[in-house]
């Protein structure tokens, strides 16, 4: 079928939830010129400590960015990458990225007790704890300042986090 505007915005907004663990300020902040394509970079502003981390851009996270950005994404003076789908385009508020996920994981049949990015954000954390990082590593890539904040990370209701961390989001989005 094909996919509505909403999908492929939100295809691309669930990704960079799901593969890098952000806060909905650090994805209502991304700017145009924080992904860069020649490098294969994408660089966060991290809101808690106000420092920008540089990721390597993952390949099915920028092949949602570019649909989004050449298939949806209106021409703006605004900077952010994400704005809203009707006139006047202007960045989702931080709000919407709650609802946006919410509704996404729900859709999806996810049963979790946390619906929205935070439950990304805690899968994510649960992936990366299966693939055999340090509560430090992972601490590092969600942006952590403090060991113990990551530890909450690992332990929280680990059996709804599998269910979304294994789910396939690019086959429902």
């Amino acid at each position: 079928g094909t996919e509505s505007p909403s999908d492929i915005r939100d295809r691309a907004i669930v990704l960079l939830f799901a593969m890098y663990g952000l806060r909905s300020s650090e994805v209502a902040n991304l700017r145009l010129n924080d992904i860069g394509w020649q490098d294969c970079r994408i660089t966060f502003t991290r809101t808690k400590q106000r420092r920008s981390e540089v990721y390597p851009l993952v390949p099915v996270v920028g092949n949602a960015l570019i649909h989004y950005l050449q298939a949806v994404r209106q021409q703006s003076t605004h900077r952010e990458v994400f704005l809203t789908l009707k006139a006047p385009f202007k960045p989702l508020e931080i709000q919407s990225f709650y609802n946006i996920v919410s509704r996404r994981i729900v859709s999806a049949e996810i049963s979790t007790t946390h619906r929205g990015p935070n439950s990304l954000r805690h899968a994510c954390a649960t992936h990366l704890l299966a693939e055999g990082l340090s509560l430090k590593e992972i601490g590092d890539h969600l942006g952590h300042r403090k060991l113990s904040t990551t530890q909450v990370y690992a332990k929280v209701d680990l059996l709804n986090l599998r269910k979304v961390a294994q789910f396939n989001f690019g086959g429902v989005l």
